[in-house]
């Protein structure tokens, strides 16, 4: 996919660096019927802003990627059918924050895998230990959170580790995961200290992963770091070529940041991105649990991949419509049916959730950035197809595939009371519009702290790890902030 250039970012927030982030407008149905995205399921944007809210500060408005906001939770939906890797669902009522607009819900659940039952890992921990790592939130912590993830696996896997700082080097040959004291023991020798070559310890990790490659197995480089390359490659585009480069070998890549002051925040989710992988921020102890104990089957294990979705919308139902966030993941409409396309993964488990707001036929779509067409209207469109709000198709591959199999599905209108939607709608559009209140959108419409909260406490559900409870707290911090 394509992203911003390197240098494009929102100014550095004490030092750490986000891409500059454009929201998607309002399009009009009638000149762009065709929406077209990746998914994405990456965290790290939800972890990250709760970091800045328990410091006591408003995150910088480019830190907040609202679908990766969206995506932090789980959602409901049902397990897929047959031999389906995921199930698709699809769900619409009335916007929250206009109240003669209308929202959209698509949502994804892969199929969960019990670690019995995946594929043996060969797995290679890419650990910087430059000087900048020398912090308990970094270094520390993240020997805390690999030591979980190896925790969790069995006799058929096996982890090697490399380090890099101004040098690079191998701190484990690969190993059986049968012997984790001696993994262990491995990363509890590790120290931070000097300067940061990414590039050099990318190229060594790789060829380890290919040294002990898996035929049929999950193959992953899971790289540790806060991204502040300084030696070596230290441009976006260097490194994320590189990446694209070992992309083809079949080794997927995670991404796991830490830390605060320098973080990279842009980098490392550009990499994951063109890694075939997902970027993670690890802010605490408990998100080292999730993202790497609780949640470990879906980072190891990929379902899908190169997964793009394509919403083509009925202009006798819908004037215009908005995508709210994957601002990064946008596609060319023409790139859903090409394979050669690259795009998102999912893992096992995981949930991918995309919302659209929607402009009902007849009224007009606002700040379109064109004039009206004079010439253009609305035809009536095939009757057998008149009352669906829209199509939304998909596209995946299998993890080892290399030609797309597609899904398609109708949505129709029931006129539906917002207070009458699923939990999983009323909440994911609760967390869209507290992302927009701290981005200070131009498209938040009525959404405010105070009813966000009421929206977000009323679909909290089944809240066993207090994962939305959390998010309650989050909006009541900012609420202090903000007066």
């Amino acid at each position: 996919m394509d992203r911003k250039d390197a240098g494009d970012y929102d100014g550095r927030a004490d030092g750490e660096r986000y891409a500059k982030i454009e929201e998607n407008p309002f399009l009009e149905t009638v000149r762009a019927p065709l929406s077209t995205f990746s998914i994405d399921v990456d965290t790290a944007s939800y972890a990250n802003v709760r970091r800045f809210l328990n410091q006591g500060s408003l995150p910088p408005k480019d830190a907040v990627r609202i679908e990766e906001m969206i995506n932090y939770f789980e959602y409901d939906y049902p397990q897929p059918a047959g031999n389906l890797p995921f199930s698709v669902n699809t769900e619409v009522a009335a916007c929250p924050w206009n109240v003669n607009h209308k929202i959209v819900e698509i949502g994804l659940q892969g199929r969960k895998v019990s670690l019995d039952n995946v594929p043996p890992s060969n797995l290679v921990f890419l650990v910087d230990v430059s000087g900048s790592m020398n912090d308990p939130a970094k270094l520390p912590l993240l020997k805390q959170g690999l030591k979980t993830m190896v925790n969790q696996l069995s006799a058929k896997d096996r982890v090697a580790i490399v380090v890099y700082a101004g040098a690079s080097g191998l701190a484990l040959p690969s190993t059986s995961a049968a012997d984790k004291q001696e993994i262990v023991t491995a990363l509890d020798r590790l120290e931070a200290g000097g300067s940061t070559n990414g590039g050099q310890g990318i190229r060594l990790a790789y060829q380890v992963a290919r040294d002990n490659f898996i035929s049929g197995g999950n193959n992953r480089v899971i790289l540790a770091t806060d991204g502040d390359f300084n030696v070596g490659m230290t441009g976006d585009n260097e490194l994320v070529g590189l990446i694209e480069k070992e992309r083809g070998s079949g080794i997927f890549l995670s991404v796991l940041g830490f830390g605060a002051g320098n973080l990279n925040d842009s980098m490392m989710e550009k990499l994951a991105d063109k890694g075939n992988g997902n970027y993670a921020y690890i802010d605490s102890s408990e998100e080292a649990r999730k993202a790497l104990g609780q949640q470990v089957a879906g980072t190891l294990y990929t379902i899908a991949k190169d997964v793009k979705i394509q919403v083509e919308f009925n202009p006798a139902k819908v004037a215009g419509y908005r995508l709210i966030g994957y601002e990064n993941r946008l596609l060319a409409d023409r790139d859903f049916n090409d394979d050669r396309k690259d795009a998102g993964e999912i893992g096992a488990g995981h949930t991918v959730t995309a919302l659209y707001e929607i402009v009902p036929a007849g009224q007009k779509v606002e700040n379109p950035g064109v004039d009206d067409l004079r010439y253009s209207k609305v035809e009536p469109s095939d009757t057998r197809f008149s009352s669906e709000l829209l199509t939304v198709k998909l596209r995946y591959k299998e993890p080892d595939g290399d030609s797309s199999k597609l899904l398609t599905m109708g949505l129709l209108d029931k006129n539906g009371a917002f207070e009458n939607a699923s939990d999983n709608l009323r909440f994911a559009a609760a967390v869209a519009g507290f992302g927009m209140i701290l981005r200070n959108s131009n498209y938040k419409g009525d959404a405010n702290l105070n009813n966000i909260w009421q929206i977000a406490n009323a679909a909290r559900g089944n809240d066993l790890k207090n994962y939305r409870g959390e998010f309650l707290e989050l909006i009541e911090k900012a609420r202090r902030m903000k007066g």
